[in-house]
């Protein structure tokens, strides 16, 4: 892969989930967060990404949400779960972006705010349209997600190296 390959990670916040009396590593999903999941996949289905690699977060509330979205598109991708996505910390996304095999294009992950925000914030040093403005005034809610496009390698990913090109939010 050369060093001007496209690529797009695709950063995608688990939906909505419930509060019983579990860990919060156990949280299952709300009602809610099922239907807007499902909405989710079928959206990113629409953008026409295949994706090469799914890196998710080992909650309940990731993994569900993660088994709802891969219903909904056209191709499974690998799937890795991922436990530093668990509690992570900016440093720690970034680190793991460093990680990814330059055979891959089109990252997916899904995880937690208020990371998968920062992280969004951090990568996008530029925007098309209105999408920076959509995911600030958002604040990146439950089942949303942000495509970021970069040219280079994965190690070389650090702030401002992509460009925001879509926000998507169910209730927007």
């Amino acid at each position: 892969m050369s060093v001007d390959t496209p690529r797009r990670i695709v950063l995608l916040r688990h939906a909505k989930a419930d509060w019983p009396e579990v860990s919060d590593h156990e949280r299952p999903l709300a009602e809610r967060g099922r239907m807007d999941a499902s909405v989710a996949g079928r959206r990113l289905a629409e953008t026409g990404i295949a994706f090469d690699l799914a890196l998710c977060s080992t909650s309940a509330r990731t993994r569900e949400t993660w088994k709802l979205v891969v219903h909904e598109l056209p191709h499974r991708p690998k799937t890795v779960y991922e436990e530093r996505l668990y509690d992570a910390t900016l440093g720690d996304l970034l680190a793991l972006l460093n990680e990814i095999p330059d055979e891959v294009n089109d990252l997916l992950l899904v995880g937690h705010n208020p990371t998968v925000h920062a992280l969004a914030d951090a990568l996008s040093g530029d925007s098309e349209g209105d999408s920076v403005g959509r995911m600030t005034r958002s604040g990146f809610p439950t089942a949303a997600f942000a495509v970021i496009t970069f040219d280079g390698t994965w190690k070389s990913v650090e702030h401002r190296v992509g460009k925001l090109v879509d926000f998507w939010a169910p209730h927007d």
